[in-house]
Formats: structure tokens, sequence, C-alpha cells
């Protein structure tokens, strides 16, 4: 297992470790250069059973994010590179690669667990995991800030998207 400082890259490490699913660590500490072009690192390349292998990207996030008059909890922002550099790493590797983002919740509050199909413990955290593939993402996502260059899905797009990760695999 690689050396991680971010605890959401490193359940999800352990994670595909419990699972016994094959995977690459990817180096993220350079942006590789693609036809002069730099490109943001995927976090894993995984070996799927259930169809193409999987270019990730990890999006670590609180659930729930905000305080107790923040309605939504479900976070699912990334930035407009994120997406970019993605969708651009599935076309060079070809078709049997397919780009996703996957949202490692941290859980915060145990009285939120019962919201999660599936829970896994790493370390003094709970987490859940969620993907949406990069492609699907990138047709209905919406500007969050144009500064940040962030961008986010609506909730019911979110909500009609995203599967748990197992299902993946």
């Amino acid at each position: 297992m690689a050396i991680r400082s971010n605890h959401y890259d490193a359940a999800f490490e352990e994670y595909l470790r419990g699972t016994g699913t094959p995977y690459v660590a990817v180096d993220e500490k350079r942006r590789a250069l693609l036809a002069d072009v730099s490109l943001k690192s995927m976090d894993f390349i995984v070996h799927s059973r259930a169809g193409r292998n999987l270019l990730v990207d990890v999006k670590g996030r609180r659930f729930p994010s905000g305080g107790e008059t923040n309605r939504h909890k479900w976070e699912n922002w990334a930035t407009e590179d994120d997406l970019a550099s993605l969708l651009k790493w599935e076309r060079v590797f070809g078709d049997g690669f397919r780009a996703m983002l996957v949202f490692a919740y941290d859980i915060v509050e145990s009285r939120w667990l019962g919201e999660f199909d599936t829970l896994f413990e790493h370390g003094d955290r709970c987490y859940a995991f969620y993907g949406v593939w990069a492609d699907e993402y990138h047709r209905e996502m919406r500007a969050r800030s144009a500064s940040w260059e962030t961008v986010t899905l609506p909730s019911r797009a979110y909500r009609e998207l995203r599967s748990p990760i197992i299902e993946f695999l």
C-alpha cells in the first residue's frame, strides 16, 4: 500500500485491498504531459470484474457537510480540471477503461449511518464510497464557483447517477 497523507485515498485503497480488487495506486505528485498538455493524474487504476477497468479520481467529502441548517448533505463537487483530465485519460487508455469519480464520504456523525448502503471502517473513521461515471457527471454538471473553477451535480441528478462503489467492481 502506498503511503498516503490523504485519509480518503488511504481508506479507499484499504477498501480495494479488503475486497481483493486488483489496482494500481498512481503517483499524484507530478502532472503528466500528453501532447504538451498537462493532465491531472487519477488516483487509482482499478481492475473491474463488472465491466471496463476504472480510472478513478477520489473526492473526499464530509457527511453531513455544513451545519444543522445545511440541507445539502451529499456534497459532490469537483474541479473542471478533474473532469477534463479524467475524460482525456479515458480516451488515452481506450475502450477497456472508463473514468469515474469516487466520492468518499467520511461520516462524521453516527446518526447518519443509516443513509448509506455500505459502510467501511478505516482507522477511527467510517466511510461510504459512491461512484459516478465521469462522462455522465460531465453531461449533468453545473458551475459551483467560477473563481474556484468547481462544478457540481444537482441533487436529483446525483441521486440518479451515483451507485455504491461495489457495483462497479
